[in-house]
């Protein structure tokens, strides 16, 4: 049971980051857990065939960026539910596609290509599918809205309540 608030008790979510800082935020998590990914697909496909090891990590490092995204990147201020993380599958088996697209035209081309070969064209193509996955998490899966609504208050205030507390608040700026 929620304890009951005082009626003048007005919470504010914080507001979420620009898409300048949100980007750059993406781009550390995301990036930093990618670059972890792309040295363990090669790794574990030592084991197992390409496409499998590329999926197992992908499904590892997309609940891992959900969360990281949904408290840092992206600032919504709470754990993402499910459905916040099957949206971003959603997004990931796009960025999955297009990093196994380029693996295979990468093999088509070159029968044995290097590991570092690999490595070059796993993140430039890795780096390409991010791009897309930041526009599709910042405009659907995360999005708040307008910013406005994100930070309005969750108590009713009366126009009056509001007059009086900005009257307060002129006052005070002319006495100073």
């Amino acid at each position: 049971m929620q304890p009951l608030l005082p009626a003048n008790d007005v919470r504010h979510t914080p507001a979420a980051p620009g898409a300048f800082a949100s980007f750059v935020r993406f781009v550390v998590c995301g990036g930093g857990v990618g670059l972890l990914s792309s040295a363990a697909v090669p790794l574990l496909a030592l084991l197992m065939p390409w496409a499998l090891s590329n999926a197992v990590i992908t499904i590892a490092s997309t609940v891992l960026c959900t969360e990281l995204h949904a408290l840092f990147t992206f600032g919504t201020g709470r754990r993402p539910g499910w459905r916040r993380h099957w949206q971003s599958a959603g997004s990931a088996v796009a960025a999955y596609v297009v990093t196994c697209a380029a693996m295979f035209a990468l093999h088509s081309v070159q029968s044995s290509p290097s590991m570092p070969t690999e490595q070059i064209v796993y993140l430039g193509a890795a780096g390409i599918a991010g791009v897309g996955r930041f526009l599709v998490l910042r405009l659907f899966v995360f999005a708040t809205g307008s910013r406005a609504a994100v930070t309005s208050p969750t108590v009713y205030e009366p126009s009056s309540v509001r007059q009086r507390k900005a009257a307060a608040k002129t006052s005070w700026l002319v006495a100073v």
